[in-house]
């Protein structure tokens, strides 16, 4: 498993970003995905994760209604998409993944990820 994530940036309130996360290994489609945040200052914190399949999803509820989480395990690459942006959204993004699960599971909690990406910016200015 080796994750490379990409698509942040700078964008006004409002708008919108899709954070894209490769992964270069041949299980992806056995893997729980999970994207997580750090702001400045603060904890790690949980945003999404999506099953094997993509069938079950989970959201922080500070982001519910405005972010999804998608998966294509045809190009081993899982997505967020991050509507209505606003500046607390503000964070270094992280894509994880759990090679521990079993399908139709998901996991909400940073220890239970195996291999983390780089890590993403993004930035919401009012």
């Amino acid at each position: 498993v080796q994750l490379q994530a990409s698509g942040g940036g700078l964008v006004q309130a409002g708008n919108s970003l899709r954070l894209s996360c490769a992964d270069s290994g041949r299980t992806f489609s056995r893997l729980v995905m999970g994207w997580f945040r750090q702001a400045p200052g603060k904890e790690r914190e949980f945003v999404a994760s999506i099953s094997w399949g993509g069938t079950r999803k989970d959201y922080a509820d500070s982001v519910k209604g405005r972010f999804t989480t998608s998966r294509e395990n045809a190009k081993n690459t899982v997505y967020l998409q991050m509507n209505s942006l606003k500046p607390e959204d503000t964070a270094v993004y992280y894509c994880a993944a759990d090679v521990n699960s079993v399908a139709g599971a998901i996991s909400t909690s940073a220890e239970r990820y195996d291999y983390w990406g780089q890590g993403t910016q993004v930035t919401v200015s009012s």
